[in-house]
């Protein structure tokens, strides 16, 4: 297959699962976060009277320039059986958004949902690839700046990248148009002290593909041992078997899968 062929299955999989999970859940489409008109969310509520409800905000992938939060919902199928919220996050791809922009998005996400949805038991981060990073960025941002200091109880990070530099020099900065002084601002492998200020209650479990390419394997590995050998944080390392960069996220899913089985466990909810 060519990349352009595994692309074209990698979405067509996540739309899928993600029309599954708007015929299983009661949904909330296009609720904005923000003024712009890019900050959206999507919600995946289950049918559940409890009020003790974990909400999972999933951050999408596809190089910070493809994808969106209409194909973002699928790994709402297993969740809302279990009574999970799921929240898919829409945020301005380039290169109508820069990286800076696309940052103080998905922060300000997570902050209008924890203002909209106060009586949930738990909040979790999901993030995939380009996702991944947002994540992480999140996990390490100062919420002094912000109104609210979001309790963040669990991460998952799949597939991520973590250091920005090498991506300079490739084809993935043409509509980002990144300098260097973007790229090492918005690093998490730049700003784990600040991970460590802001996060250092939340399970992170940094995840990538057996198959996943040399430079992504190279930059979980290292990111998680940043973060290992930084003392206070709860950091596990995931090697997924079989999988690669795609279908590692694709299989949330499915109820079995055993990073779906990982966060349900994290959320109290296996």
């Amino acid at each position: 297959m060519s990349a352009d062929d595994v692309i074209k299955s990698h979405v067509t999989a996540l739309k899928e699962g993600t029309e599954r999970a708007r015929g299983l859940a009661q949904t909330l489409l296009n609720v904005p976060y923000g003024e712009g008109e890019g900050e959206k969310l999507d919600v995946y509520v289950p049918t559940t009277t409890s009020l003790d409800v974990p909400l999972v905000i999933y951050l999408h992938g596809g190089y910070w320039q493809f994808l969106s939060k209409e194909e973002s919902g699928f790994m709402a199928v297993p969740l809302v059986h279990k009574g999970v919220v799921v929240v898919a996050v829409g945020y301005d791809i380039a290169p109508k958004g820069n990286m800076d922009v696309m940052v103080s998005q998905v922060r300000r996400s997570v902050v209008s949902v924890i203002q909209q949805y106060s009586h949930i038991s738990g909040l979790y981060l999901c993030g995939h690839s380009a996702g991944a990073h947002l994540a992480a960025m999140i996990l390490s941002t100062d919420w002094s700046q912000y109104s609210v200091t979001p309790q963040i109880k669990g991460a998952f990070l799949v597939s991520g990248i973590y250091d920005l530099l090498p991506i300079l020099s490739t084809y993935v900065n043409e509509p980002l148009k990144m300098t260097e002084e973007v790229a090492l601002r918005n690093s998490p492998s730049q700003l784990v002290p600040q991970l460590k200020l802001s996060s250092s209650d939340c399970d992170i479990v940094v995840a990538v593909a057996q198959n996943d390419s040399p430079e992504f394997r190279k930059q979980s590995e290292d990111y998680y041992k940043a973060l290992e050998s930084t003392e206070g944080l709860k950091v596990t390392l995931e090697d997924v078997p079989n999988t690669d960069h795609f279908n590692i996220i694709e299989q949330l899913v499915d109820g079995d899968y055993h990073l779906t089985q990982l966060l349900l466990k994290m959320m109290g909810k296996s």
